[in-house]
């Protein structure tokens, strides 16, 4: 199983942030273009709630469409989210979405879990080409938030 955190702070308050992040119809604007992201299900609110399932396609390899289901399965409002991947590309995803007021802002923090499926082919195609992919994804989250929000600057 692999593992990554991700902080980055954020110049908004906790309600702003927790409006924008924790509505699912925000998601394709933090995704890189490439990945051709795409909500397939209509979701009924703007707000997440445990339970509720996000379908969408992406394109990871090679322009090849790929179903990606997610179940939001914890919400504490203000606090955090968790989504857990019920079919898709591995074989666990285990997204946590923290945030905490700080200074200046917000601080967001994704933990994330995950294992890659076919033991050692898995493994090698993790080293060459999955853990540069995600991280690259959260390289362009971050340039994606700094463009939204504009930068954090700490007041301390």
């Amino acid at each position: 199983m692999y593992s990554l955190t991700y902080t980055q702070n954020i110049p908004l308050t906790l309600e702003k942030a927790w409006e924008f992040f924790s509505s699912p119809q925000n998601l394709r604007l933090l995704t890189p273009e490439y990945l051709d992201f795409k909500i397939t299900n209509s979701l009924p609110g703007s707000t997440m709630y445990p339970g509720e399932v996000i379908v969408y396609t992406i394109k990871p390899l090679w322009k090849i469409p790929m179903t990606w289901v997610t179940e939001i399965t914890h919400v504490k409002e203000k606090l955090y989210f968790i989504d857990e991947q019920r079919v898709g590309p591995y074989s666990i995803w285990h997204h946590e979405h923290w945030f905490k007021p700080i200074d200046g802002g917000v601080e967001m923090r994704d933990i994330l879990y995950y294992k890659m499926p076919f033991g050692v082919v898995g493994k090698l195609f993790h080293t060459l080409k999955v853990q540069n992919d995600i991280q690259s994804i959260f390289r362009y989250r971050e340039e994606k938030i700094k463009e939204l929000f504009g930068p954090f600057n700490s007041t301390c």
